[in-house]
């Protein structure tokens, strides 16, 4: 019994051990840095504009707004990346626009949702306090909102770990060319090592980001009015 058990994973290491050290290591850098520059200007662009949104000159065109950058989810993924393939030709910058586009919506609905569900007599309070309008949103509306605009990043890097394995069928790299590999050579230990480092990978990010969330909440929080 003892014996069986140690050729099985003799072998299953002999299967899978030249996957994860020569095949993963490269295309799971393509792939981090696909996700983390994708969703680092979907938050950069997402983020400011969530906050432009609701604010009183523009509020009313909030709604609008969402309903362009909804685009982005309403789209397949796939479709999505095809759609710039005329447009930027093949490789990584068409793939980066792709996934930012498609990682804006959670970003600006939740800095939108966290931003309005601030209660309008703290903020009447701060202002009574003599706080200006910019003081009101950075010192009381953004920390309360944070945890709220925190989820809808979370959930936007999240959704990209995924989206980005399409990149691959554009010359844009990442672990989908461990997949789609898979899929064309009927090797199921390419789909499920690919498929299983963008999971681990999602949930690492998660982890991460909830972790950065405790910090900055524990550091910041305004005290109570």
């Amino acid at each position: 019994m003892g014996i069986a058990i140690a050729n099985f994973f003799s072998n299953l290491a002999e299967t899978y051990g030249p996957i994860f050290s020569e095949r993963i290591p490269p295309l799971l850098i393509q792939h981090i840095q696909l996700v983390l520059l994708a969703t680092g200007i979907a938050i950069v662009i997402g983020v400011p504009l969530g906050i432009i949104l609701t604010r009183p000159a523009l509020r009313k065109h909030s709604q609008k707004v969402l309903n362009v950058v909804n685009i982005g989810q309403a789209v397949p993924g796939l479709a999505l990346i095809a759609i710039f393939l005329p447009i930027l030709g093949i490789g990584y910058v068409p793939a980066v626009v792709a996934l930012v586009i498609y990682g804006l919506l959670p970003i600006v609905r939740n800095t939108i949702a966290g931003l309005d569900g601030v209660d309008d007599k703290i903020k009447e309070a701060a202002r009574g306090m003599g706080m200006y309008n910019n003081q009101v949103l950075w010192q009381i509306e953004f920390p309360l909102a944070f945890p709220i605009i925190m989820a809808g990043i979370k959930t936007s890097a999240v959704i990209t770990v995924g989206t980005a394995t399409l990149a691959a069928l554009i010359g844009g790299g990442g672990l989908g060319r461990l997949i789609f590999a898979g899929i064309s050579l009927f090797r199921p230990e390419f789909i499920l090592a690919g498929s299983g480092t963008a999971a681990v990978m999602a949930i690492i990010i998660e982890k991460s980001l909830s972790y950065f969330e405790k910090v900055v909440v524990k550091e910041r929080m305004p005290l109570d009015l």
